[in-house]
């Protein structure tokens, strides 16, 4: 996981960013068959650092869950709830037999209740809240410069630019758009 691609979650007052490297291996690859960054619900969203195989299993079940969660309650799943859920999926796989614990953390954002939440989630199934934080290859870099950088006024541009600044921090190569 900490030699993933890097990904940061910032935020802002009023909203959550979150980003991450998308750095093909190959020039063969197809850019739009490769989501990084996924939406589970239309509030919810989700980045990784780590196995990308493990990462869309998760997705699918996150969305899954906010899913049934909207069919028995009628309304869509806090943030809160739904980490939680897949924290408790991640946590049950480092304790089964016959399988292997995912490769994979999370950055979870989502907006509820007009506030802003982001989560990230460990492979061991911990979970912790964060008002910024980045992960995946250079994090100690990228975490040392948000903790010069974030304010708790931030707006959600300035949380963008910032996102790309950290990302900038731990990124080999060239940057394009």
């Amino acid at each position: 996981v900490a030699a993933g691609a890097p990904s940061v979650g910032i935020k802002a007052s009023n909203g959550v960013v979150i980003a991450t490297e998308n750095k093909h291996k190959s020039i063969l690859y197809d850019e739009h068959s490769v989501h990084k960054v996924e939406m589970i619900t239309q509030h919810i969203g989700m980045v990784y650092s780590g196995m990308g195989p493990d990462y869309r299993l998760l997705v699918k079940q996150a969305r899954k869950m906010a899913q049934q969660y909207y069919l028995v309650y009628h309304e869509p799943i806090p943030t809160v709830q739904l980490v939680q859920r897949v924290a408790t999926v991640m946590q049950e796989y480092t304790q089964s037999g016959g399988v292997r614990p995912f490769g994979v953390s999370l950055l979870i954002c989502g907006w509820d209740n007009d506030r802003p939440y982001l989560f990230q989630c460990d492979p061991s199934g911990a979970y912790f809240a964060w008002k910024a934080t980045a992960m995946g290859k250079n994090y100690i870099n990228g975490k040392t410069f948000l903790e010069k950088r974030y304010s708790e006024d931030l707006e959600l541009d300035d949380a963008v630019h910032t996102a790309i600044l950290t990302l900038k921090e731990s990124f080999e190569g060239q940057m394009t758009a």
